[in-house]
């Protein structure tokens, strides 16, 4: 089972978040708070470290997706999945003239986690709401609200997959 998972807002965010409220880490974006473009020392959304080690020891194989643009950005990300031991893969990033829903409907997940996009859009900055249809309806697609992490998410595969 192939997951392709969101990095940013979803699984990791800006150093300046750590121990605030969901709310609070949103506004940050929102208010352009100075660590949210301090890419090289985001940190774990909570225990998402822990809930993508469950499911790859259940056989999951983890995919990334970036909202950044270039090589040199997605090498922050990768330095940040490094230092805090996420488990090993592939990231995904838009090239130019790229979407969302392109990098999607290339890595054709089973299950596609992301974010609401709360504070930068909502629905229109989000991946799956923009995938052709037919791609759609092979993908299970779970939305958490931004920077709740995903604890709340089951542990066992099959239940995610449900």
């Amino acid at each position: 089972m192939k997951i392709a998972i969101f990095l940013h807002g979803t699984t990791i965010m800006q150093k300046g978040a750590e121990g605030l409220s969901r709310e609070e880490r949103a506004k940050q974006v929102v208010d352009n708070e100075v660590s949210v473009h301090d890419y090289a020392n985001y940190i774990p959304v909570d225990s998402a470290v822990d809930k993508l080690n469950k499911w790859i020891n259940q056989g999951a194989e983890i995919v990334y997706l970036s909202s950044h643009e270039s090589e040199g950005d997605v090498a922050k990300d990768k330095t940040v999945l490094n230092k805090y031991n996420f488990p090993v893969g592939p990231i995904y990033f838009r090239r130019s003239g790229e979407t969302y829903a392109h990098l999607v409907e290339n890595v054709l997940p089973d299950i596609l986690i992301e974010d609401d996009c709360e504070s930068i859009g909502g629905e229109i900055e989000m991946c799956y709401p923009n995938i052709k249809p037919e791609i759609k309806e092979k993908i299970k697609h779970i939305i958490v609200k931004e920077f709740q992490g995903i604890d709340h998410l089951p542990d066992n595969l099959d239940e995610l997959d449900s």
